[in-house]
Order: C-alpha cells, then structure tokens, then sequence
C-alpha cells in the first residue's frame, strides 16, 4: 500500500496517509491511457464542418444541352461534381465523432495515471484545501508551493465551493470533483493536488 506526506498549504508535512492501493497502486499501462485520451479528445470534437451536396448548390435541374449532335461531352446538370460550382463528392456534414470504451477499461486506465503521478512524485495530498475567502490570489499562492509547470490538477468535492470560484481566474488550474475524475486532466497536469479527505471518495468511485 503506498505511503505519502501529507502537506499544509506551506508545503511543511503534517503527517503520513495510506493511499488505496487498488488506485494508487496500479502499475501504468501507457498503451491503455493513450486509447483513453483519444476517446476523451475525440468526444470532445464539434464536428461542424460541412459542405453542399449536387442537390444543395445552387443551379438549375435543367438538362444544359441535348444528349446527342453537338459535339459536346454529355451532361445532365450544371450542378455536376466535376463542374466547376458543382456540388462536393461525399464532404464532411456535422456529426458526432463521440464513442466510448469499456468502463473497465477506462477505470483501469484512469487507476494507472494516477499511478504514474504518484511515481513520478506529481501527487500532492494536502491535510486541508478550504480557504478562509474565495479570492484567486489566495488560491494562487498556496498552489505555488506545488506547481510543477503550467497546469495543475485540483481534486475538491463537495463543500469546496471557494476553491472552485477562487479558481476559475487561474488559467492553468482546474477544478474537478472525485466523481468527474478523467483521465486527460490527469495525464495533462504537471501536478495533482488532492486533499486528505477527498481520498475515501476517490476510492469508493473509482476502485
């Protein structure tokens, strides 16, 4: 079962704490985090290109000249895709690019990125995150004691409402709840901060 300092918001270690090991303890597996990030970034795509058919340009339904005796290759309508202002050939409409991927799957890929941050000493577990007022600046100088580059990752759950206003200035800092966990937060923040309490619940969702 792994074992980590438990910090205040002056980074001075308070104590020790017992992560899950059916969490924390996973042995990454990059090939199973890299197909989780794909789906996540390819659920998120908009999807809103979007080209007209031979029956949405605009032109005539009108044969142009008669079939035979001119001379001329045929032609049916001046809305043909080989025509110039013609009508595009199997484009792009709007459409979802979303799937999914075994639950399992993706909790064992989730289990192994938290994994890797705990290897690579990129998992923070603070004994108390709650601020005295929902100010950035407050929330900005305790998370420098930890950052580790231009994003981090703050796990705070329910009754942390003043970190997550306190928040929403700090560009690279995001603010999700145990439960709305995912995989390319992880992968993408230099530094993970979890507070003590919030572990139980990370546990129960995510075990």
């Amino acid at each position: 079962m792994p074992t980590v300092d438990v910090v205040d918001l002056q980074k001075r270690k308070v104590g020790t704490v017992d992560l899950p090991q059916e969490v924390f303890g996973c042995e990454p597996r990059a090939a199973l985090v890299h197909e989780a990030v794909v789906m996540q970034r390819a659920c998120e795509r908009q999807g809103t290109a979007s080209t007209l058919r031979r029956g949405e340009v605009s032109g005539s339904g009108k044969k142009p000249w008669k079939q035979k005796h001119t001379g001329r290759a045929r032609a049916g309508s001046l809305r043909s895709p080989v025509w110039r202002h013609g009508g595009t050939v199997f484009g792009p409409k709007p459409r979802s690019y979303a799937y999914t991927m075994p639950k399992k799957k993706y909790r064992a890929a989730l289990q192994g990125a938290l994994s890797g941050k705990l290897t690579d000493n990129k998992l923070i577990v603070v004994s108390d995150l709650s601020l005295d007022q929902p100010k950035t600046k407050i929330l900005a100088k305790a998370l420098a004691q930890f950052s580790g580059g231009d994003h981090a990752l703050v796990i705070a759950g329910d009754g942390q409402t003043g970190v997550l206003q306190a928040a929403k200035n700090l560009e690279g800092v995001k603010v999700v709840s145990p439960d709305r966990l995912n995989v390319y937060d992880i992968v993408r923040a230099q530094v993970v901060v979890i507070p003590e309490r919030e572990l139980g619940r990370v546990k129960e969702v995510w075990s």
